[in-house]
């Protein structure tokens, strides 16, 4: 399975999972145009994607899916409730209804969608898999469920959110009622509440773990990359940025890293 992140934050999140004959997106949350400069840079061949899926109907997740998903003619799998709350205008034959717990199948991909904890209508976060590797996408996630910790522990590489760190939020310049948002439990998770999950719940085969939707000014990815590393120090610790594209990661069932330049990816 062939992962990066192609942008993390509260300004525009879009994940991309494939093998090397298709791959999907998870949410699209820049532009069209970006989200092309972005896969061109990487190698990546946007005619390869055969889908997007929508996590929830925030604008940071959802504001290139329209143009995108028209100009490539590509299925969108969006809940209805999510749909109906995003207020976004896709041609009827390209809305795929999403329902949790069903697995869809994409060529040799395989994806399901589970409920998570956050302040939107109908939110969900995936599994992508193979028939040998798992890849988890848990961003905006207000509290660790019994579905994430389940999902988690399945995962060869995982996209998980370390959104804040405890004392830059608390003494920071963000209003109470903002503050108290993003820690109620329908909000984000803090560093440690996601080192606590990998602590707690890593399984021993995951080899990669991308820190992502980092808050701009309640997190520091030096402080938070450091914090993983020094308790996860054979786990391969990235920080999906909001400001570029992370490389192409091969991740395979074993922890052995293949350069992808070797393979017919691109």
């Amino acid at each position: 399975m062939f992962i990066c992140s192609l942008n993390s934050g509260s300004n525009g999140n879009c994940y991309y999972v494939g093998n090397g004959q298709e791959a999907v997106l998870i949410d699209v949350g820049i532009s069209c145009r970006e989200t092309e400069k972005r896969m061109l840079q990487l190698g990546l061949n946007i005619s390869k994607v055969r889908a997007i899926f929508i996590s929830h109907e925030h604008s940071d997740h959802i504001t290139g899916v329209p143009v995108l998903a028209r100009k490539y003619q590509l299925p969108v799998h969006i809940t209805e409730n999510t749909y109906r709350m995003s207020e976004l205008s896709l041609d009827e034959n390209l809305i795929t209804e999403l329902k949790i717990g069903i697995t869809i199948n994409i060529g040799g991909l395989n994806i399901i969608a589970f409920s998570k904890n956050h302040d939107a209508c109908d939110p969900t976060s995936f599994i992508v898999s193979s028939d040998t590797v798992k890849v988890g996408i848990f961003t905006d996630i207000g509290r660790v469920c019994k579905n994430l910790v389940t999902h988690f522990k399945q995962c060869h590489a995982a996209f998980l959110e370390a959104n804040y760190d405890e004392e830059m939020l608390a003494t920071g310049r963000y209003p109470y009622f903002l503050k108290k948002r993003i820690t109620g439990g329908n909000g984000h998770l803090s560093n440690t509440e996601a080192l606590k999950l990998c602590l707690d719940h890593r399984p021993k085969f995951m080899s990669h773990l991308f820190l992502s939707h980092l808050s701009k000014e309640n997190n520091c990815p030096d402080l938070v990359k450091a914090l993983f590393q020094k308790n996860l120090g054979n786990l391969e610790i990235v920080i999906a940025s909001r400001y570029e594209a992370t490389k192409v990661y091969n991740i395979a069932p074993s922890s052995i890293k293949r350069p992808v330049a070797q393979l017919s990816l691109f």
